[in-house]
């Protein structure tokens, strides 16, 4: 800059621009016309065109007492794009990239997105990725940017190894983490690639696994993943220490709320001496405690466990904590992430509102809630402090998924026998949280379609309302000789009393159809024969208390149900039935959580109110209700006689059933999907009306006894759907009973 120095600037012209403006340029500059050729004001002029990013060369330079600036605008970028990715979509790569068409480009810009497309592909495991942009050069100072990629192979955890674990193997500790080794079955599954947040969450997975088997000073040293030097596989090692193992010493509880005593509070402590220190029953406790007391009345309770060691003796004394917690209310519940679900959706799952106390179990139940609906792929409910001290605001943040569904699929059940489906369903349409699905099946043994809609929130109320409209087809040879056909709609609404007590009333009227009487069929069969209306109301009384609805370990549900048809049509009947599951975890005992005893039974009776009573509106026993039975194979038979030479299955209008199952996962891998069960299936059926010909009462069986299926099963959990397999044996079975040793059933959508 020395020969610019002296004198003073007259004038300043620009050359070289071609789309930004000679004045724009000059605002950028620390210099003006009749200040002096200062060389530290060019030079930081200098310094901050190039700053802009919008020129790749810019030149000062002295003419006369004139300063000429000299640039060369960076090109406009005419289009992005990608090529050799096959793993990730272009839509999916497009936003990492700050690139922009019709915008400036620059090499340090390509070279940042390049960066960040390949931190895109680390997240997905596949560090070997190699990307380079390409520049294709246009008119008008414009070009093209191309990114060429080579997605490379996926690097996989190789090993997992521990490091000073002693009590544990490490094909123990293998099992706890949620990171897996490579295994040619994991194709389906992304638990072997690398990931550095799966990483710390196995750090947590391993701790809680200590503290509920009695470590309580459990610690992981460190974590570490070494990538191998051609980038082919990653070591993963963990360095734990476990410390001692202790026993519970004491367990006490110490109350200040007033109309509490310790006496009603201690029941829900799970642990008590001499047991071994369990964090997640800790845990368990805090949580028993406060949501009984919140009930109670009690909605700032505070419960805070205190552990003491005796590292001498191996023992931890626990004393819960009970009292008055800081009065905290909610002042606003923010929502966030939803671009396409109605905040109202959102809102009315929470069990609090705004100027409600805070309750940390109303949160997390809530946000439970959200999840269920199954239309966010995750939820995230946090809390921050409001605008005063005794305020906090409730935060939100949903990722959304679609929630539409075109499914063609096929398979086969036993049931039903080989498939094809083929469905159109959206479960939250156009964001009001509407579930509506057209659906079709045409299979070997029974076909039908539907369109089905239901509102959830029927005129923004606790109300449930939809319809159905339904055609389907059945048939019986199997088990009578005759097929059925049933055109109808049905009317549904229901409310819930609370979170556990609802109730659906409903409203049918459908048209049956008993055709394809076969000639050697019984006289009851071909008495059904032609066709019949049903006119009927129902409700359904649910208790349900299951610690969840799809995959329940703990709790209970009870349903009642009754039927009445009369209303017009040609059926007049009563029919009641009641239900009740009981499920039983047996985690403390096995240390596993997938092992649960599950006990249901039922009973239901048909009260029938007219002369014609239909075999079709009569309970049916075996298969789901009864497994080593063919589906209605088990109860009442007709007969054969000379002339009608068949044993047709003829319902009941008493049945009962009761099941014993084990659940319980398989001595292999978790990623397989894979869990078993062994079970014992009771059930009765009885009461049939005789029919009379010729002075004579036509023969057949019904002497009610109860009837035995056991066996054991298999449940597979797949992408493509769920496939099911029994193996039962009929224990206890009458002559005319039809058995069934397999059952199978597979879906799947494509």
């Amino acid at each position: 800059m020395a020969q610019l120095q002296g004198g003073r600037i007259e004038a300043i012209k620009v050359e070289g621009n071609q789309r930004i403006e000679e004045g724009t340029i000059r605002s950028y500059m620390l210099v003006q016309p009749g200040d002096p050729f200062d060389p530290d004001q060019l030079d930081r002029s200098l310094k901050t065109l190039y700053a802009t990013g919008l020129f790749s060369d810019v030149n000062l330079r002295r003419d006369g007492n004139t300063l000429v600036v000299r640039v060369t605008e960076n090109p406009i970028v005419n289009r992005i794009a990608f090529e050799g990715n096959r793993k990730l979509t272009d839509d999916t790569l497009r936003p990492e990239l700050q690139l922009r068409p019709r915008a400036v480009f620059t090499p340090a810009m390509a070279q940042a997105d390049r960066q960040r497309l390949l931190d895109l592909y680390a997240r997905r495991g596949r560090f070997g990725a190699r990307i380079e942009p390409k520049i294709i050069k246009l008119d008008q100072n414009r070009v093209d940017v191309v990114f060429e990629i080579n997605e490379g192979e996926t690097t996989l955890i190789s090993r997992i190894a521990f490091v000073g674990n002693h009590a544990f193997s490490e094909s123990t500790l293998r099992d706890v983490v949620n990171s897996r080794e490579e295994r040619w079955w994991r194709f389906l599954s992304s638990s072997d690639s690398y990931d550095p947040d799966r990483l710390n969450f196995d750090k947590e997975l391993l701790r809680r696994y200590y503290l509920q088997k009695g470590y309580a000073d459990f610690e992981v040293t460190s974590a570490t993943a070494e990538l191998a030097p051609d980038k082919s596989a990653f070591f993963v090692t963990f360095t734990v220490s476990e410390g001692e193992r202790y026993r519970v010493g004491k367990t006490d509880v110490n109350v200040t709320l007033r109309g509490v005593t310790k006496e009603s509070v201690l029941p829900l402590v799970e642990l008590g001496p001499g047991d071994w220190y369990d964090g997640d029953a800790v845990e368990r406790t805090t949580q028993a405690i406060s949501e009984a007391l919140q009930n109670r009345g009690f909605p700032f309770v505070e419960v805070k466990p205190r552990v003491q060691r005796d590292r001498e003796k191996h023992t931890i004394d626990l004393v819960f904590d009970v009292g008055e917690g800081p009065r905290v209310y909610v002042e606003r519940i923010e929502i966030s992430g939803n671009q396409r679900t109605q905040d109202k959706v959102i809102r009315r799952e929470f069990r609090l509102a705004e100027g409600d106390p805070f309750n940390a179990a109303l949160i997390r139940r809530s946000r439970q809630r959200l999840q269920d609906l199954d239309y966010f792929a995750n939820v995230d409910v946090t809390s921050q402090p409001g605008s005063a001290p005794d305020r906090a605001i409730v935060n939100t943040k949903i990722e959304e998924k679609a929630t539409g569904e075109l499914t063609i699929g096929g398979g086969y059940s036993t049931d039903a026998g080989a498939l094809l489906s083929a469905g159109l369903r959206e479960k939250n349409l156009i964001g009001s949280g509407i579930d509506a699905s057209l659906n079709g099946v045409l299979a070997q043994k029974q076909s039908q379609i539907n369109l089905s809609v239901t509102d959830p929130y029927f005129l923004d109320r606790n109300i449930v309302a939809g319809f159905d409209l339904f055609h389907t087809t059945l048939n019986n040879l199997d088990i009578a000789q005759y097929n059925e056909r049933r055109t109808g709609l049905t009317l549904r609404m229901g409310y819930e009393f609370n979170e556990h007590l609802r109730q659906i009333w409903s409203y049918s009227v459908v048209q049956r159809d008993v055709y394809n009487v076969q000639s050697n069929a019984s006289i009851y069969v071909k008495d059904e024969a032609g066709q019949s209306l049903l006119s009927q109301i129902g409700q359904t009384l649910t208790l349900d208390y299951r610690d969840s609805r799809i995959d329940p370990h703990k709790g209970y549900v009870i349903r009642f149900g009754s039927d009445f048809a009369g209303i017009g049509g040609d059926a007049k009947f009563v029919r009641t039935k009641i239900d009740t599951t009981y499920y039983m975890p047996l985690d403390r005992i096995t240390g596993n959580q997938d092992w649960t005893v599950a006990i249901s039974g039922g009973a239901g009776y048909l009260f029938n109110l007219g002369r014609n009573e239909k075999i079709i509106d009569r309970f049916f026993l075996g298969g789901d209700n009864l497994r080593g039975f063919q589906t209605g194979g088990a109860g009442p038979h007709s007969i054969p006689t000379a002339t009608n030479t068949t044993s047709d299955s003829l319902g009941g209008r008493f049945l009962w059933t009761q099941s014993t199952e084990l659940r319980f996962p398989l001595p292999i891998t978790a990623d397989f999907g894979l869990t078993g069960r062994a079970f014992v299936d009771i059930g009765g059926l009885s009461q049939v009306n005789s029919v009379v010909l010729n002075g004579q009462v036509v023969p057949f069986t019904d002497d009610g006894s109860p009837r035995v299926g056991a066996g054991v099963g298999v449940s597979w959990k797949t992408p493509f759907g769920l496939i099911n397999v029994d193996l039962a044996q009929a224990v206890v079975k009458k002559k005319f009973d039809q058995t069934q040793f397999f059952r199978f059933g597979f879906g799947t959508r494509f």
